[in-house]
């Protein structure tokens, strides 16, 4: 079974959806790729009268360097909600509330939704980096043997690692061909990834909050 298989999940976003915000997200990259030339140019005349200091350049956007920039964004707001919550929660789930009508019966618990998103990212990068993806990792929700919370997000951070291996890959000659053994392209495939997760991280953000927990995001918002 692949590490994507369908589980009823609470609130998922339709697949059309999803789709859509690859699809948002594949030209948003291409739109940053090839305007990032244009906006060098048009700051040229004003870097001529710069002084040396003010002259000193970031590194020119890429493609991976985009893509790598998304993926990084995505870790951090993940990983700070699975720290949030406290390890004696760690497997609650939604079922456990008896929400009258809220049909949560068999979700994932929220331990589970942090390794389905590691164990799909595994999936997801490996064909970009050519690992071998583990087969304990089968099934979307990782290996069963990781029960800790200290375990558990340590697979989400090497999870990460490898979509910045992924990325690191990417270039504008191969991001729109397949790697081998797929049939989609490098550059959804390392994009679709954030999408996905993105996905799971609004459910973890809802069962914070219904453990009384303001989300880290928030959090910095309300200061």
């Amino acid at each position: 079974m692949h590490p994507l298989s369908s589980q009823k999940m609470s609130k998922t976003l339709p697949l059309e959806h999803l789709r859509a915000a690859c699809v948002t997200y594949f030209l948003f990259s291409l739109l940053l790729f090839f305007t990032a030339p244009a906006r060098a140019q048009s700051d040229s005349g004003a870097e001529k009268n710069a002084t040396p200091h003010s002259q000193a350049q970031e590194p020119a956007t890429t493609i991976a360097s985009a893509v790598d920039h998304e993926i990084s964004n995505a870790e951090k707001q993940i990983v700070e909600v699975a720290e949030a919550m406290p390890e004696d929660k760690f497997n609650f789930s939604p079922e456990t509330l008896n929400i009258s009508g809220g049909d949560y019966k068999g979700v994932r618990t929220f331990a589970q939704e942090v390794k389905h998103i590691a164990a799909s990212n595994f999936a997801i990068w490996s064909p970009l980096t050519s690992d071998k993806f583990p087969k304990d990792y089968m099934g979307g929700n990782g290996p069963e043997n990781l029960k800790t919370k200290a375990e558990i997000i340590q697979f989400l951070k090497d999870s990460f690692s490898l979509g910045h291996k992924a990325a690191a890959t990417l270039t504008i000659e191969n991001m729109l061909q397949p790697p081998q053994g797929s049939k989609s392209s490098r550059l959804r495939l390392a994009e679709f990834a954030v999408s996905h997760a993105y996905d799971h991280y609004g459910q973890m953000v809802e069962y914070l909050r219904m453990n009384g927990i303001v989300p880290p995001d928030s959090r910095q918002k309300q200061i």
